[in-house]
């Protein structure tokens, strides 16, 4: 391999041991019967506020139709949400957060305060600052679909 190919290995290797970390330990602090991809449609739709299609969310977390179906399921079920029929095409639905999300959002939020604080404290804001240019660069280049 070349030195750059050789970097890139070692890049995703280490982001994927971090997501693999982060993952485990956010999934041990959040509130019971709360999965991480829970917190994560919630905390979505906490922060753009309005209502979202299932067809943008699914596009919004690169999954696929079904798996977002699913989540938006249990969340509806757990009252975290409201899924409302669209007025203007009959075909599609809209999604909301509840007040109940609402509140089991920032209850999960308090919960994992903690350990984000640690791990940034850890790392120094200088570090954090120089790293999140780089991860939302790449992130924004593995978004773009590759030619062929």
């Amino acid at each position: 391999m070349t030195e750059p190919a050789d970097l890139a290995v070692s890049l995703v290797s280490e982001i994927m041991a971090a997501d693999q970390l982060l993952r485990s330990r956010l999934a041990r602090v959040l509130p019971a019967r709360m999965e991480l991809s829970h917190f994560s449609v919630l905390n979505h739709l906490a922060r753009v506020g309005g209502e979202r299609t299932p067809a943008q969310l699914a596009r919004a977390f690169h999954l696929t139709r079904g798996a977002m179906t699913n989540t938006l399921t249990r969340l509806d079920t757990a009252g975290h949400i409201h899924i409302r029929p669209d007025w203007d095409d009959a075909r599609r639905k809209l999604v909301a957060i509840s007040p109940a999300g609402l509140r089991a959002r920032d209850e999960a939020l308090e919960a994992i305060a903690p350990l984000l604080g640690e791990t940034a404290e850890a790392l120094g804001d200088d570090r954090l600052r120089a790293a999140l240019p780089v991860l939302r660069s790449l992130r924004q280049a593995l978004e773009t679909p590759p030619e062929r």
